[in-house]
């Protein structure tokens, strides 16, 4: 399997000017193709293949445009390949040879947003330090972890806070962690961000909320500050900044409980969450995105499969918050703001959240006729009695848990009233048998 590492590095004066020139470079080659490839499909004539791409806007353009001859040639072809596989994948997707949800056709590239150039092969070295790049130099490297074997591509990436990586793609081998003989089912929500069905509950963090004051602030002296002017690029980059460290809040959070809960349970059941449609509610779009369900979703199936643990998904229709743990009795929908209910049926008292934990693992892995018989002998108390009453035929009890006579209408019931027991009719009032010990 594959697997990404990403570092941190530092560029010096000289070399970020020749990276952003490679950056320019692979945009320009990227969106000249694109649009040319728009034109085509508006005359009705099909897309040209990646080897009539690289001839038209690299090997002729370098003929005119002396400045592409100034960086390497390796990210400028890996740019006409991405783009190439993205028509791929949205042609796939339309014909429903891709699962998943629709591809978009790919887009233009813009100079404000994230830059990356990827070099493959030997076009690049690595040292203890530092890393090579051809016509750029020997870049400073900070090496977090040591690379698990050798990469086989090496992406230069830089974000909208002006910060430089480096990201390695590499090949693994899946390891195995030691059997845990134990599984859980989590309930993701707003105000607890999981609750597992052992009745933990883990807080979420919550940076942007934290952080929205200063946030907004900031946006609001950007707004203010005049278009082009280096005033304006200054605030723009203390925004940029704000966001990154909210991102990276986040994303440490999620990557520390995902690597936890891998490491404790051998299967992790979740609900599949429509995480697109919820976000639609305006009222609950701001809290729910700065969660990231679906990342925590992603790390968690990828490191499942990295360590040889089973990750399950059961449908988002299931009513886990409707459906009693105890008897699987059905309470009906519950507005939100409910948290704790009773179940009508058994009497059982339910925190919501761990009670839908419960439901989202048993679906998985049902309890046994054994179980259920044991933990309805342990909550049925018995009583004995000297004195045993014999109800009659009509107060039987119901499913519902109430006697049947409850049920009749009133007219029957005041028909019943006025009639007179004859001496001779038995009597409706329940029999007492005494048992005599001599």
């Amino acid at each position: 399997m594959k697997a990404r590492y990403k570092y941190r590095i530092y560029p010096n004066h000289v070399q970020i000017t020749k990276l952003n020139q490679l950056f320019g470079c692979c945009r320009y080659v990227w969106n000249q193709s694109l649009a040319h490839c728009n034109q085509l499909y508006i005359n009705g004539i099909i897309k040209p293949s990646y080897t009539d791409l690289t001839k038209q806007f690299i090997t002729q353009a370098k003929r005119e445009l002396l400045w592409l001859k100034e960086v390497a040639s390796t990210p400028l072809q890996q740019s006409l390949k991405d783009l190439d596989q993205a028509y791929k994948n949205f042609f796939n997707s339309c014909k429903g040879k891709r699962k998943g949800l629709k591809v978009k056709p790919p887009k233009f590239k813009s100079r404000k947003s994230k830059q990356t150039a990827r070099f493959v092969g030997a076009n690049y070295q690595i040292n203890q330090d530092k890393i090579y790049l051809p016509k750029v130099g020997k870049i400073k490297i900070f090496w977090s972890r040591p690379l698990a074997s050798k990469p086989t591509s090496l992406t230069i990436i830089r974000d909208s806070a002006n910060r430089y990586f480096a990201s390695f793609v590499i090949e693994t081998n899946p390891e195995s962690l030691p059997k845990a003989d134990n599984s859980i089912g989590i309930d993701l929500g707003i105000s607890t961000f999981a609750t597992l069905s052992n009745g933990e509950k883990i807080l979420a963090p919550k940076p942007l909320k934290k952080n929205l004051k200063k946030l907004v602030k900031f946006q609001r002296r950007f707004a203010k500050s005049l278009p082009g002017s280096k005033r304006r690029e200054k605030r723009r980059m203390k925004i940029a900044r704000l966001h990154a460290k909210i991102q990276d809040i986040r994303t440490d959070f999620l990557h520390k409980l995902s690597t936890n809960l891998v490491r404790k349970y051998d299967t992790i059941v979740l609900e599949d969450l429509n995480v697109s449609g919820m976000v639609r509610n305006h009222k609950l779009a701001k809290a729910i995105s700065d969660l990231g369900w679906r990342q925590f979703r992603t790390l968690t199936e990828a490191k499942c499969e990295k360590y040889g643990r089973e990750f399950r998904v059961i449908n988002k229709w299931e009513p886990t918050s409707q459906k009693c743990s105890c008897c699987g009795f059905r309470g009906g929908k519950k507005e939100l703001n409910v948290r704790e209910w009773t179940c009508l049926n058994c009497g059982a008292k339910h925190d919501r959240d761990v009670n839908a934990a419960i439901n989202i693992l048993e679906v998985v892995q049902p309890k046994t006729k054994v179980d259920v018989i044991k933990t309805e002998a342990l909550e049925t108390p018995v009583q004995l009695s000297l004195f045993v009453s014999v109800a009659p035929p009509q107060e039987a009890v119901v499913a519902g848990g109430q006697p049947e006579t409850l049920n009749k209408t009133r007219s029957r019931r005041n028909s019943t009233r006025k009639k007179v027991v004859d001496g001779n009719e038995s009597s409706t009032r329940p029999e007492s048998i005494q048992l005599r010990l001599f």
